[in-house]
């Protein structure tokens, strides 16, 4: 496998028939017999490129580093009433985390509202910290699906796989959705764990609602 580093998709190149041929980027035209399109929180942007839509709304997630501490925490703490996350790197700062910034955007760079609900958690449960320096923020965005799963699987578009849709939960998930959207591409039929996570269930009404149970609740 090789991995192209700064090397935008501009777009899709079809054959007669519909079905996607080639990716056009910024370095150039890339042909391949399947794709699969795994870009999380563009998944809209990236779909409608190739001409379909996704029920997908992208928000920003923020997180942010502290300055190294000895250590005071050994293992992951989290707040089911605040939303707050936090735990300890080995270079001894301090990960925090929160909920989504309630809001669909694009914007990397977060909201200081949500920014100032995650920290004042972090000092109204954990005193001692109130006054530690952040060294570090940043927000990544991430794809959220109506029903709160994911979707795997082919796209109304012949020759083009979708694995999207993880919301926060897509480091712990990815794996076992990697593997999945994999099998689909080289069988050319789905696996019957990912079967039930197929885009169709937008058309036939079988939704999946895990807005409760997974790990994608904000």
């Amino acid at each position: 496998m090789d991995i192209i580093q700064n090397c935008e998709l501009q777009g899709w190149e079809k054959s007669d028939t519909g079905r996607v041929i080639a990716v056009v980027t910024n370095r150039g035209r890339i042909e391949a017999d399947a794709f699969g399109m795994t870009v999380a929180g563009h998944s809209g942007v990236v779909a409608g490129l190739a001409g379909f839509r996704l029920p997908i709304s992208s928000y920003a997630l923020q997180a942010f580093v502290t300055e190294p501490l000895k250590p005071v925490l050994d293992t992951v703490m989290l707040s089911f009433a605040t939303g707050m996350y936090v735990s300890q790197s080995d270079k001894g700062g301090l990960v925090i985390g929160g909920g989504l910034d309630h809001y669909v955007s694009y914007a990397q760079r977060g909201n200081l509202p949500t920014m100032r609900n995650v920290l004042g958690a972090v000092a109204d449960q954990l005193p001692a910290l109130a006054r530690v320096r952040l060294v570090r923020q940043w927000s990544g965005i991430v794809d959220v699906v109506h029903d709160s799963s994911p979707i795997l699987g082919e796209t109304p578009v012949p020759g083009l796989f979708i694995n999207c849709g993880w919301g926060t939960g897509g480091f712990k998930a990815i794996p076992v959705g990697g593997w999945m959207l994999a099998h689909h591409i080289a069988t050319g039929r789905s696996h019957e764990i990912a079967a039930p996570f197929a885009l169709s269930r937008f058309r036939s009404g079988a939704l999946i609602d895990e807005a409760a149970a997974s790990g994608i609740p904000h």
